[in-house]
């Protein structure tokens, strides 16, 4: 679960170059996957009919100047949210950017899609918000507005916007009449390009200026690209390599959605990360890709400058290009679409601490007039969702950390308590085990994960022996803290060359820190015991507390809103193809 900073960690971490602009949709427009990609199937229908559709989706570019500054100690921690006001005058949620730490000036990277209709006036209002500093972990998606500082408002119609010359409008913020002096708010909108062309990168420096006293630099680069007016619009940015001026970053894909063409000019600027973020600037870079792609095949460098006083000065440190390819960047919708599966799985926790399920306060209690307990819903909600990439709807279900009828404490038994039986049919058949279990296993402990994660993973890897399209998905549900945290870190890290995610629900009022870890929330992914570090992000956690007032986002959005990423990160990191593909060629 990414937290809700680009800059993960203080700043540190990549944002939009890891396959896809970074871009958000919120609940109003979408659910669980991208919305170009929901935009791609309704696409698909209209096209497949010889229609037009009946919009055109715009990627809206966000950034503002001169801030409200709310904090003491540092400046604002900025996010934008963007709203679509209805006829009737409420507000719907659109999307939102990512936070931007200690900037009164921010250009956010995260892109917000929106459906433009010529045939229809549509109202839009931004608002920013200063995030506080104790909700560096939460996605974005989850933050509570309410207990934001609000920095201030500004509208107008997107027709306004389309129809500037360079699609570009500076619109003053506000927080009512008579307010002034809370800054600016610049859109910028572009149509968004359905290609799958995208080129890989590896960039390298060497000789990078040391603007630290007692170590080295900390660089990251930031990619930029030039729009017609001169602007310069962030499409990504790099992780931070520290102490080192002679850095190689992890590789950055970039599709033709965030550069246009090969020859639209690019700006690459170098800085020494700073936490404060008054980053120094170390060099710039005008480039193209098509320049990109030449000096990877001539391996040869080419400087950075600095503007000084209207002058360019050439310095030392230079940018070398380890490796340029063109690749196809298959999206979700093209593996799901074309028979690619999602399986199932769920695995429950029977710990003493649930409480008596007898009883009205447990969290295990089955209300005879029908309301779903915690555990019940998390089932139903994720259940609903999943059950339409799994053809055959037979899902492996299981209990942990309960005395099953023969008396032994099990960490994995079967939920349907016959022993060579994992799988049951549909969500009704994991309703109906789980509520047979309740009847028949005594609640014990303790909470171990290591044992059901062991079992996903080995149904997971005996489905490569016999197919390549099928990934599967564990739902976790447990009410408190794991005492084999070691044991489950292993099998995690294990896991994550697997085609298989994690989603865990914490239900209950339990200290949750440790599942946080599990999650990978600081752009850090897992370590072992043994010092292997995760191949990918594939854990998700969420509190169900945190969704029980209600809101934007609903609890199933919050778990599934990570997956489709995660499932591109395993086919793409072992160039498995969409069937049709694989078919045809």
């Amino acid at each position: 679960m990414g937290g809700c900073f680009s800059d993960a960690r203080g700043g540190m971490e990549g944002v939009g170059g890891g396959g896809a602009p970074g871009r958000h949709a919120g609940p109003a427009a979408l659910g669980p996957t991208s919305q170009t990609e929901a935009n791609a199937a309704v696409d698909h229908f209209f096209n497949s009919r010889g229609l037009r559709g009946l919009y055109i989706p715009l990627e809206l570019s966000l950034s503002a100047s001169k801030l409200l500054d709310m904090d003491v100690f540092s400046k604002s921690d900025p996010m934008a949210v963007l709203y679509v006001k209805k006829q009737d005058g409420k507000l719907e949620e659109v999307g939102r950017t990512e936070v931007v730490q200690n900037s009164l000036n921010p250009a956010w990277i995260t892109k917000i899609i929106i459906n433009y209709q010529f045939e229809m006036v549509q109202n839009l209002v931004f608002r920013v918000f200063d995030i506080d500093t104790k909700f560096h972990n939460t996605p974005v998606k989850s933050l509570k507005l309410d207990d934001q500082d609000y920095l201030g408002q500004a509208s107008c119609a997107l027709s306004e916007i389309v129809t500037k010359q360079d699609r570009s409008m500076t619109l003053k913020l506000q927080k009512g009449p008579g307010t002034s002096h809370l800054g600016s708010l610049t859109v910028h909108a572009e149509e968004t390009v359905a290609s799958k062309q995208a080129i890989e990168l590896i960039l390298r420096c060497t000789r990078l200026e040391n603007k630290d006293t007692f170590s080295k630099s900390d660089p990251f680069v930031r990619i930029s690209r030039r729009v017609e007016s001169g602007a310069l619009i962030p499409i990504c940015k790099s992780e931070v390599i520290t102490d080192n001026l002679n850095p190689v970053w992890r590789p950055i894909t970039l599709t033709t959605q965030q550069f246009n063409s090969k020859e639209n000019p690019l700006v690459i600027e170098c800085f020494d990360f700073e936490a404060s973020g008054n980053h120094e600037l170390l060099g710039t870079i005008d480039v193209s890709v098509a320049e990109l792609e030449r000096l990877h095949r001539d391996r040869t460098g080419t400087n950075f400058y600095i503007n000084r006083h209207g002058h360019k000065k050439v310095l030392k440190g230079q940018l070398f290009v380890d490796k340029f390819e063109e690749k196809m960047q298959y999206s979700f919708l093209d593996y799901i679409s074309g028979g690619f599966e999602l399986n199932f799985m769920v695995a429950i926790d029977f710990t003493a601490s649930n409480g008596d399920p007898r009883m009205p306060q447990s969290l295990h209690y089955v209300d005879p007039a029908g309301r779903l307990n915690s555990y019940q819903q998390a089932i139903i909600g994720v259940g609903e969702v999943l059950q339409f990439y799994d053809t055959d709807k037979r899902f492996p279900a299981w209990g942990f950390g309960g005395r099953t009828p023969n008396g032994s404490v099990s960490h994995c038994f079967n939920l349907n308590l016959l022993p060579m039986e994992t799988e049951v049919v549909g969500l009704e058949g994991i309703m109906g085990a789980y509520s047979t279990a309740l009847h028949s296993v005594a609640l014990a402990g303790p909470t171990l994960f290591g044992p059901v994660i062991n079992r996903a993973a080995e149904i997971a890897t005996q489905s490569l022996s016999s197919s390549q399209n099928k990934y599967f998905v564990l739902l976790i549900i447990t009410d408190g803290v794991i005492n084999d945290a070691k044991e489950t870190k292993d099998a995690i890290v294990r896991a994550s060359d697997l085609p298989l995610s994690i989603l865990i629900v914490g239900v209950g009022s339990a200290d949750f820190k440790e599942m946080e870890i599990l999650d990978a929330d600081g752009g850090k992914r897992l370590e072992s015991s043994t010092g292997r570090v995760a191949t990918r992000d594939i854990v998700q956690f969420v509190p169900m507390r945190d969704f029980l007032a209600g809101g934007q986002v609903s609890i199933v959005q919050a778990l599934l809103e990570e997956l489709p990423g995660q499932f591109l990160s395993y086919v793409r990191s072992r160039d498995i193809k969409p069937l049709f593909v694989q078919q045809y060629g």
